[in-house]
């Protein structure tokens, strides 16, 4: 293996290193990039972009693409070549953007539910429920009856 390759695979080692260190977490590339460029890596966004990429085509990682407003998120699961991972689903407040990551047995019911009754299956990593957080919400006063 030659310097260059040598530095990339390092760099690349960093990157899964603070995926594996964040479990179960979503997040961006612009993250990872502040994170290690904090600890001192020497490492630009576009090489951090390109290596999570490669994992998520090694399965490895989980890319979730939201909408083109929100950027890609990534996720951490141990899983080489595409092995099962559970399910997460998206919610995105209107208003402000936040995007919340949800595991829900519920909306697994429903998506078995669509799946079954109505012969069309959801792809989790790009469903997003928009609405309002709780934060945003009494600014909407009165687009929503509550049970109070």
């Amino acid at each position: 293996m030659n310097h260059k390759s040598a530095y990339q695979t390092n760099q690349k080692d960093k990157v899964l290193e603070h995926l594996k260190i964040h479990t179960g977490e979503h997040i961006t590339a612009g993250d990872v990039f502040r994170c290690l460029k904090e600890d001192g890596v020497r490492i630009g966004l576009t090489t951090v972009y390109r290596h999570l990429e490669k994992l998520a085509s090694e399965g490895v990682v989980v890319k979730y693409v939201v909408d083109e407003s929100t950027p890609a998120c990534f996720e951490y699961t141990g899983h080489a070549h595409g092995l099962a991972h559970e399910n997460c689903y998206h919610c995105k407040c209107i208003s402000c953007g936040k995007l919340i990551h949800m595991h829900c047995e519920e909306i697994e019911k429903l998506e078995k539910h669509i799946r079954e009754d109505h012969a069309f299956f959801i792809d989790p990593k790009r469903t997003v429920f928009y609405g309002y957080c709780e934060k945003c919400l009494p600014m909407k006063e009165g687009i929503y009856e509550t049970d109070d």
